[in-house]
């Protein structure tokens, strides 16, 4: 397997951390988003989309996050990223759909550069739009976690799934605006430090990329 990716990207972070709960050996490509290595020709042929991450198993491509851990959660099994039954797939596939669908999407890199430079935003209009959305996702989420019966160590049970796959990278960038409190979301806060005192999550860390930059 290679993973294209980028050592900040959130949806690379996920299939790296799916990669390691199912101890699966993969060759990193990085891509540098910040220099533009994804609009470059060599990339758009991989990915006309010019997104990361991209996954090639054997002969095929795969690419979003999403598709790709359910393609390693059917093609190595265990251990299983989503719950045996049938409501509670649907239960982890909504709380991971709430970060992936609808936070993420509107404070990717592209998104914010796009405030910033054609829309003439300053840093201060783009940290708080990046605030408001991360807030308005995370009081949902929140509620649903504090109050599902189902919600255990993890977003749903005792073993870490999908849910949590999804929310660990969204966390660690909602971190990174020091002016986020993320006081009021003390489950979610829980469930991020859960996973990363384990090792599959930590190893996945962008802090531990060999890309890393400050």
């Amino acid at each position: 397997m290679k993973l294209y990716g980028y050592f900040r990207s959130s949806a690379a972070f996920r299939v790296r951390i799916a990669l390691n709960l199912k101890k699966l050996n993969y060759e990193s490509a990085f891509i540098h988003l910040r220099r533009g290595d994804q609009r470059q020709p060599g990339f758009l042929d991989i990915n006309p989309q010019g997104l990361v991450p991209a996954l090639e198993v054997d002969d095929t491509l795969l690419i979003q996050s999403l598709p790709i851990i359910e393609y390693l959660d059917e093609t190595y099994p265990e251990p299983p990223l989503l719950p045996s039954d049938a409501k509670g797939r649907a239960r982890v596939r909504a709380l991971a759909a709430m970060v992936a669908c609808d936070i993420h999407p509107i404070n990717n890199l592209r998104v914010l550069r796009y405030l910033l430079r054609p829309l003439g935003q300053d840093e201060a209009a783009v940290e708080t739009w990046y605030n408001h959305w991360i807030a308005e996702g995370f009081g949902a989420l929140e509620r649903l976690l504090a109050e599902g019966g189902r919600t255990g160590r993890f977003c749903h049970g005792d073993t870490p799934g999908l849910a949590d796959i999804v929310l660990v990278p969204q966390v660690f960038n909602a971190n990174r605006y020091q002016s986020l409190d993320l006081t009021p979301y003390p489950t979610i806060v829980r469930i991020y430090q859960t996973c990363l005192g384990i090792d599959a999550f930590a190893a996945a860390h962008p802090d531990r990329q060999p890309d890393r930059e400050p």
